[in-house]
């Protein structure tokens, strides 16, 4: 089964050693998707909603890169700094999946790589 993998150019790519997407066959798999702005900073510092819908901007310019679509998600995983902003968090998930939800998970984590970032998702997509 070949593997394409798909990179965004981003500083941490060739520094970490990962690419952001890879499909194998059916299946993308979507690396951790911080909300890094254009600019490479923090997109939105301290707004929980602003950095999830950031997030899913990225997943889903990744995935038409690699002729999918959000409708395609059948996982994703939040990792959150605070648990208590689960609510904005959440509806940002609910306005990019709400129409074919998939499985997920809220995970508290004690910080992610820049302080200012507030969250940071996972996604895979099953590709008919």
């Amino acid at each position: 089964m070949p593997l394409h993998r798909h990179f965004t150019q981003t500083e941490w790519e060739p520094k970490v050693g990962y690419c952001r997407a890879l499909r194998a066959g059916q299946i993308i798999y979507l690396s951790g998707t911080a909300p890094i702005g254009d600019d490479g900073q923090t997109f939105a510092p301290n707004d929980a909603y602003a950095q999830a819908c950031r997030c899913f901007d990225i997943i889903k310019k990744t995935l038409i890169a690699m002729d999918s679509g959000l409708h395609q998600v059948v996982r994703t995983r939040m990792y959150v700094t605070d648990i208590s902003q689960w609510e904005a968090f959440g509806r940002a998930h609910q306005e990019y999946f709400g129409e074919h939800p998939p499985v997920t998970s809220m995970i508290e984590v004690k910080g992610l790589i820049n302080s200012d970032m507030l969250i940071e998702v996972e996604a895979e997509a099953f590709v008919a």
